[in-house]
């Protein structure tokens, strides 16, 4: 039985990501306009048997719902005396009707909506709502989004994140590219600290602060649960006397869950990831200009904030204060940049993937992702690019013509397949009861996996050239 319960859910995964837009029940999109009172609204749509009508107000377009009439009523304002434009939602989020269905998706849970406008060019085939895209997969439980948002206690949101762990493996085996992956699970994790978050912290607390993750998980490239990377950005003159509490229960819930404390103490239990705004640039400044060896490195790991709660424009004004104070700083950038070197193997790793004997495993995170990863962070950031994510990052670089675009896609390339191949190898090891980690060795590779990898560390090592190169890194 409980064969047949995984094999039907992995079909209700699979069906849900690739199905196209059009495949699923579209609603043929009904028109008011803006100008219309409430009441008038509500006497053209019950007789349609609708809860929502898209607005036209000039060239805007918004939509009208029972929530939004729900809140109208609170107005000072009679609803006959209310114009629909008054009260409706403009800047809707559109997505085309070839789109697969694991992007619908993915924008519901990126910006927090029900309904997505379903557009081809200029002409609206009409609205897909979520809850026709969950009857669509015949069967389906539910979306762990909307379950993160009802979680009333942190076994809720334990239920929720092992659901989470499930779908990585479904989708993974389902061929789904890790990229995608990636991208979904950074939103789910997202939307789960900040449900942690406020289901921990008081009102003025959340509202006079910003918790960002960092790291990996900062960048969206965090798929299976590994260390947590998160801090506090408090506002100035604030003062929370029991937030020590609250920090140490918040990361001890986050173990909870699965997510590991991290062993360099890069969590809101630290009181240097815990500061007051002033506090915290003059931390920026000591990891620039002081002489901390750790200085480059919490840096980098800052470098890949996103705030997940809270008031986001304390992390921007953060991120403003250390663009000024890197303004002429070479010196600083070739230090930060050498740390691509750190874990520089020679050439022994093709020795140990051409010989089945050699039983020294490879590293996939610091010989494979860390020198791409923090090499396109260290250009970014010479740059002051604010874009997370490495992807993003090498976009913004070969249209500011600072990376030729064939090396970008090789390098991204090489990125995600080796994302791929660590995801495959830490299934497995959870599959065996094992802890998961970065560490292969060539007798657990096929060839079809050994070539590929082969190609992938030759392109970080020709990535780490021309960075070395850019950066003078020989001259240090």
């Amino acid at each position: 039985m409980p064969d047949t319960q995984a094999k039907e859910t992995q079909r209700e995964w699979l069906s849900l990501v690739t199905a196209r837009v059009r495949d699923t029940y579209i609603r043929k999109p009904f028109y008011v306009d803006g100008a219309l009172d409430l009441v008038s609204v509500c006497r053209l749509l019950q007789p349609q048997g609708l809860t929502h009508a898209l607005v036209r107000d000039g060239d805007r377009l918004g939509i009208f719902t029972t929530t939004d009439l729900r809140d109208a009523l609170l107005r000072p304002e009679p609803p006959g005396q209310l114009a629909v434009r008054e009260v409706a939602r403009f800047g809707l989020v559109d997505i085309h009707p070839d789109a697969e269905l694991f992007e619908a998706l993915w924008l519901m849970v990126r910006h927090r909506v029900h309904r997505l406008l379903v557009r081809d060019g200029d002409q609206v085939i009409g609205l897909l709502g979520q809850l026709d895209l969950v009857s669509f997969v015949a069967n389906h439980s539910h979306i762990v989004a909307l379950q993160i948002d009802e979680a009333a206690n942190i076994d809720d949101l334990k239920a929720a994140a092992e659901r989470i762990d499930s779908m990585v493996g479904l989708l993974h085996d389902g061929g789904i590219k890790v990229e995608r992956i990636a991208r979904l699970v950074g939103e789910l994790n997202a939307r789960l600290f900040s449900r942690l978050w406020t289901l921990l912290a008081p009102a003025d607390l959340v509202a006079n602060s910003c918790l960002v993750v960092m790291g990996s998980e900062g960048r969206s490239e965090q798929i299976l649960k590994t260390d947590q990377d998160n801090a506090l950005l408090l506002r100035d003159g604030f003062d929370c006397p029991e937030l020590e509490d609250i920090a140490g229960r918040f990361n001890a819930a986050l173990t909870e869950l699965g997510y590991p404390p991290c062993p360099g103490e890069i969590m809101l239990t630290n009181p240097l990831w815990r500061q007051p705004l002033a506090g915290f640039k003059d931390t920026l400044r000591d990891w620039v200009y002081g002489h901390d060896p750790e200085g480059p490195m919490n840096l980098a790991i800052f470098i890949d904030s996103h705030a997940v709660a809270g008031d986001a424009r304390l992390l921007d004004e953060a991120r403003d204060y250390l663009d000024r104070i890197l303004v002429g700083s070479d010196s600083f950038l070739a230090r930060f940049a050498s740390a691509i070197d750190l874990f520089d193997d020679h050439p022994s790793w093709w020795q140990r993937l051409t010989s089945r004997r050699d039983e020294k495993p490879i590293d996939l995170k610091k010989l494979g992702t860390f020198p791409i990863v923090h090499g396109v962070r260290a250009m970014a950031l010479q740059q002051h690019l604010r874009v997370n994510g490495t992807a993003p990052r090498l976009r913004a670089l070969v249209e500011r013509g600072q990376v030729d675009a064939d090396l970008a896609r090789d390098v991204l390339d090489a990125l995600h397949y080796l994302m791929a191949l660590k995801l495959t190898h830490q299934l497995r090891q959870k599959q065996a009861g094992q802890q998961a980690g970065n560490l292969v060795r060539a007798s657990e590779l096929g060839t079809l996996e050994r070539d590929p990898l082969h190609d992938a560390l030759g392109i970080v090592r020709r990535f780490r050239s021309v960075l070395q190169h850019r950066f003078k890194l020989d001259a240090l």
